[in-house]
């Protein structure tokens, strides 16, 4: 009987899937519109055609990612941006910019961002009142560079341990309880025999 026990839990054992989520963002990047599209498992796509929709469905553009799966463009309209990329297989990797970001990038700013900014405006640039216009550029720029892995890594971090995952670990957790109790019932109940 146990070891039909063993057999059944053995053969009803999860087995790691091989299926990946796809990673896709987007963030300004001073006057472009900078992105990342790869896999949850680390690996980047490169050398991937990523196309520019509006929200109608007219085409705005194209980019390709570079070695680290890292794209660049500049928007010329103060649309949404939808950025699409065919990872093949069926992975399509598609995420937006919404138009009150890119309308920032422009310099075209929405009166409500306008309100925003003026108030953060003071204590972001306090500190850098003393810099050129290009060296605020290079220090955005190097910023950014340091910061891609951070947000790689963030991105691969939070596909990998969802809510999902720690529910179903919970559920397993649970269910070793119950069969060790429904063991030890079992025993029980033929040793009071």
């Amino acid at each position: 009987m146990i070891r039909s026990l063993v057999l059944i839990l053995a053969m009803a054992a999860p087995v790691p899937a091989l299926a990946h989520n796809i990673i896709s963002s987007v963030f300004p990047s001073g006057s472009d519109i900078e992105g990342e599209i790869g896999f949850s498992s680390g690996d980047m796509a490169t050398d991937l055609l990523v196309e520019v929709f509006d929200e109608a469905g007219n085409k705005l553009g194209e980019t390709v990612t570079d070695a680290d799966g890292f794209f660049v463009f500049t928007p010329t309209q103060p649309v949404t941006h939808i950025f699409r990329g065919d990872l093949g297989a069926g992975h399509v990797a598609e995420v937006m910019m919404p138009a009150a970001e890119v309308a920032g990038l422009m310099g075209q700013e929405a009166a409500a961002s306008k309100a925003a900014a003026s108030v953060a405006a003071p204590t972001a640039t306090a500190g850098l009142s003393g810099l050129s216009d290009q060296a605020r550029a290079e220090l955005a720029t190097m910023i950014r560079t340091e910061l891609r892995p951070l947000r790689q890594e963030l991105s691969a971090y939070k596909n990998k341990n969802n809510l999902q995952t720690v529910l179903g670990g919970l559920g397993y957790i649970a269910g070793l309880f119950g069969l060790g109790f429904y063991i030890a019932a079992r025993r029980k109940m033929e040793g009071g025999k």
